[in-house]
């Protein structure tokens, strides 16, 4: 049987596609991983040392602690286009090491075994939904903007929340952050996707590190509102 000599084509260039994905999707979840593992250390490091806990968390430091990962996660969001792939890299890295000092908290309020329990749960939903996002044919980009809506929503709430100091409406709250981030990650991998088609080269990979950041905080959110959803306290 004589094949089609450009069906042969479509398919050999159709084979290089795929497999330039997987490589581009590994690399994205491979930047994404080493940013939780940066944080991981730097998060369980200070979260057991009683010393640096009282370094950070009982003094006018905290606040920096806080609020530097917001200003690195800015600072990469619209700058990402005038850095290099290096510098990039780099941002993505120190952004990791001050989210990590931020969530060295959890320590002081969770128990260790909630921690991992929770951490491992929230890593089998963020799998799942982020295997959805990579396979299903169906359009997400609807759904994006009605997540990112709900999200602005949830974040005025929060702050509405911050003067009732309801403890009903905090877990509302935070189970409805939990959905909404975990419809996020289906959006961002499918997003990343589609970075991949419409570039090449470097802007490709910088925007793939950008991908990274965005997943990594879809995990984390989901990791923190289950952990204010089911995590076991020190002092219960």
């Amino acid at each position: 049987m004589n094949m089609n000599p450009w069906t042969t084509v479509q398919s050999q260039a159709r084979a290089e596609y795929d497999m330039g994905m997987r490589a581009y999707m590994l690399q994205v979840f491979n930047y994404m991983t080493l940013a939780l593992g940066i944080s991981g250390v730097v998060s369980y490091g200070v979260g057991i040392s009683p010393e640096l806990m009282m370094a950070i968390w009982g003094s006018p430091i905290k606040w920096v602690v806080m609020f530097a990962p917001l200003i690195m996660a800015l600072i990469m969001g619209f700058g990402i286009n005038s850095m290099s792939t290096h510098t990039a890299k780099i941002c993505l890295a120190v952004f990791a090491g001050l989210m990590g000092l931020s969530l060295s908290s959890i320590f002081a309020v969770y128990t260790m075994a909630s921690i991992a329990q929770v951490f491992f749960i929230s890593a089998a939903t963020f799998g799942t939904t982020a295997l959805w996002g990579y396979t299903t044919k169906r359009d997400l980009s609807n759904m994006g903007s009605l997540l990112m809506m709900g999200l602005f929503g949830l974040i005025i709430a929060g702050l509405v929340n911050i003067f009732l100091q309801s403890s009903v409406m905090h877990m509302v709250i935070s189970f409805i952050t939990v959905l909404v981030f975990t419809g996020l990650t289906a959006w961002d991998v499918q997003k990343l996707k589609s970075i991949y088609y419409d570039t090449w080269g470097e802007e490709q990979e910088k925007l793939g590190i950008m991908g990274a950041l965005n997943l990594y905080m879809d995990f984390i959110n989901i990791f923190i509102n289950l952990l204010q959803l089911i995590g076991v306290k020190n002092n219960d």
